[in-house]
């Protein structure tokens, strides 16, 4: 649904947006509808990703198509950055280097106020789903900590989109109140480094979900705890535990068993130990258990 609402009020945005720079000549209108027009084709690849990523395991990718999501979210934030940003910073520089003449802002006004409410309604419905699903957890730790990268995708453009709707009604009122049209260009470049910044901000959070994130330490600890309760287990040697979807988590385990525990006794009990923890976390989607002598195993790695 956020995704949605996003779609239909970027499109909506980016007509009256163009519409209005053509007939005043702002550089920031549009500025701002070629910021619109890219966000409508983010929104467009988060669903395109969703879908993509939905597809079932096959011999091909056997954990499933799940970070394929986390690719086009990749994509988005390039071009956030090389559409949205650098086209800004161009019209920007265009318009101071050889300004227009100014014509009444009117239409401008009027159309910056329809965008607001919009990306207003947009922004809180974002606002509002992302914070249900953070929890206690603060706002910048639950954007760390997300799997899921259409929830902050979305939350961060509406964020962009209101800052930018701001800055450009400020730099075409101060280019009329002033009777300087450089000021209006002055301000796209403005906007096109609010989504410099934003698009950085994304990829890096992007780039962390492609190279493979662990699961919540909660659910590490869980799993952790599960073990150890096992009579036939002496000694937990390491969970390793990586998302290869939003809602799904791989999980390999080294642990000790007793020694003397037979070959089909240990199969019943890794079986048994594998149902228990798909049945309590359901984000669990494979697990891999590996007997293992403690002073054998290697753990180079951190714990998750």
């Amino acid at each position: 649904m956020v995704i949605y609402a996003a779609l239909a009020a970027n499109l909506g945005i980016a007509v009256a947006k163009f519409i209005a720079a053509a007939i005043t000549g702002s550089s920031s209108m549009l500025t701002e509808g070629v910021h619109s027009l890219v966000d409508s084709g983010n929104q467009g690849l988060l669903l395109y990703g969703q879908r993509r990523a939905r597809r079932l395991p096959d011999a091909l990718h056997p954990f499933g198509y799940g970070r394929e999501l986390y690719f086009w979210a990749f994509v988005v934030a390039i071009l956030i950055f090389g559409l949205g940003a650098g086209v800004s910073v161009y019209e920007g520089w265009k318009h101071i280097a050889d300004p227009e003449p100014l014509h009444d802002p009117t239409i401008n006004y009027i159309v910056l106020a329809v965008a607001i409410g919009m990306e207003g309604t947009s922004w809180w419905i974002a606002l509002r789903e992302f914070g249900r699903g953070k929890g206690r957890a603060g706002w910048w730790e639950a954007i760390r900590d997300s799997k899921d990268p259409t929830g902050f995708i979305v939350l961060f453009e509406d964020s962009a989109a209101l800052a930018g709707l701001f800055v450009a009604g400020a730099g075409i009122w101060a280019s009329h109140y002033w009777g300087d049209p450089r000021i209006d260009g002055a301000a796209s470049i403005v906007i096109g480094a609010i989504l410099a910044a934003v698009a950085l901000l994304l990829a890096r959070e992007a780039k962390g979900l492609l190279i493979g994130e662990r699961a919540d330490p909660a659910m590490v600890a869980e799993i952790r705890a599960v073990l150890e309760a096992e009579e036939m287990i002496t000694t937990v040697n390491h969970v390793r535990t990586v998302h290869s979807a939003p809602e799904r988590v791989f999980v390999a385990i080294s642990a000790d068993f007793v020694d003397r525990l037979r070959m089909g006794e240990a199969e019943t009990l890794i079986e048994g130990i594998e149902a228990k923890l798909k049945a309590r976390m359901p984000l669990i989607s494979s697990i891999y258990i590996r007997p293992e002598k403690s002073e054998d195993a290697v753990d180079a790695m951190p714990i998750g």
